[in-house]
């Protein structure tokens, strides 16, 4: 029996490689003769950097940038020196796991972090750069991010002002006479976890705004002025990108992208399993694994679960996908694909233990469905 063990990270608790290693060996520990591939996924959130490095070699560089809040701290970014290709996430900058345990605040968060990440990835000589656009605690529009760029943002009064949440309903006019010229010369693509656009009941403040901390005062006050900031964008440019698939991405950031410098908005999961011919790989499966810590309906817009499985779909290949909490309607996931998904918590616990705990969870889960396949199939040690 060969088994592909595709994951994406469980957010907070286990990179997608230290899930792919413990979903083997709890496989393996039951079915010791399967052969299993381990190809550990991202879709353009945390894990992002680590899958291109993997699959094409490079280093992780570190720079010194703004959090969401400004605060200085030590991100990195990953360099194919070869390629003259950069890899960056906004969560390594402009993310969420950088504010745990504080009170979040998307009024004030920005993706200035991010354009600084980009800054020095010119300075390197990057001819290609790819953003992974998950993960972000930004619904700032990406202003926070043109503005580390050289872009200028002014109020009705000709006064400039800083690229974040709160601004957006006070930016009348956009200036990018000061754009790094240098952006013009690269190629950047986006990748995307989801295919959100940038306004509207689907749009980044709806959707993405209350798990970023907008209660629903904040909503209505971000979404009015993110319309105002996008009037003021596209009155600037040539092109208008807010119904753009993906647009809606890292708080309004794949909007600015699309929009101001022309990148490509792809799927971050459809990048990454191109490059490491994941197709291929599982149409000479048996069976494919994968998993990610939340499946919900946001899994269905992008996902590493959902896109395993409909790669697996057309080879008839069945799908058992593992996740640390599963919410919503389960026959959507099959109707995609996924034959079996599985919650990892085998017990009652705090989502802090839970969390903690992940990385032997999942271990045991694996091995929990490999004492089923096992009977049913007569493959393996006894139970």
């Amino acid at each position: 029996m060969r088994i592909v063990v595709a994951p994406d990270s469980f957010k907070g608790s286990l990179s997608a490689a230290g899930a792919a290693a413990a979903i083997a060996r709890g496989l393996a520990a039951v079915l010791p003769d399967a052969e299993v591939v381990t190809l550990p996924m991202a879709d353009g959130g945390e894990g992002t950097v680590d899958a291109f490095l993997a699959l094409l070699g490079g280093v992780r560089k570190a720079v010194t940038v703004g959090d969401p809040f400004g605060r200085p701290v030590e991100a990195g970014f990953g360099w194919m020196p070869d390629a003259r290709l950069a890899v960056i996430e906004v969560a390594a900058a402009s993310g969420l796991p950088l504010l745990a345990g504080e009170r979040l605040d998307p009024l004030r968060a920005s993706t200035f972090g991010t354009g600084q990440l980009v800054r020095a990835a010119l300075d390197l000589g990057a001819q290609a750069i790819i953003i992974g656009l998950g993960g972000s605690a930004t619904v700032d529009g990406g202003s926070g991010f043109l503005e580390a760029l050289g872009a200028r943002f002014l109020d009705a009064g000709g006064q400039p002002l800083r690229g974040s949440g709160g601004a957006l309903p006070r930016i009348a006019r956009v200036d990018l006479a000061g754009l790094d010229g240098r952006l013009h010369q690269v190629a950047i693509t986006s990748a995307c976890d989801v295919t959100n656009p940038l306004l509207g009941p689907a749009g980044a403040v709806r959707v993405f705004g209350p798990q970023k901390g907008a209660d629903a005062e904040a909503q209505d006050a971000l979404e009015a002025g993110m319309a105002r900031y996008a009037d003021a964008v596209c009155a600037a440019v040539s092109r208008d990108a807010r119904a753009m698939a993906g647009a809606g991405a890292a708080g309004g950031l794949g909007f600015a992208l699309a929009g101001v410098l022309g990148a490509d908005l792809a799927s971050g999961f459809t990048l990454i399993a191109d490059l490491g011919r994941l197709r291929a790989v599982i149409a000479s499966a048996d069976l494919v694994v994968t998993g990610e810590g939340r499946l919900d309906t946001q899994s269905l817009g992008g996902k590493v679960p959902v896109g395993v499985a409909r790669l697996a779909a057309p080879a008839g290949v069945p799908v058992v996908a593992f996740a640390g909490s599963l919410a919503g309607d389960v026959d959507a996931f099959r109707g995609e694909g996924i034959t079996l998904a599985l919650p990892i918590v085998d017990a009652p616990m705090p989502l802090e233990r839970a969390m903690a705990d992940a990385e032997a969870l999942l271990e045991r889960a694996a091995s929990r469905f490999a004492r089923a396949l096992a009977l049913g199939h007569g493959l393996g040690r006894a139970p």
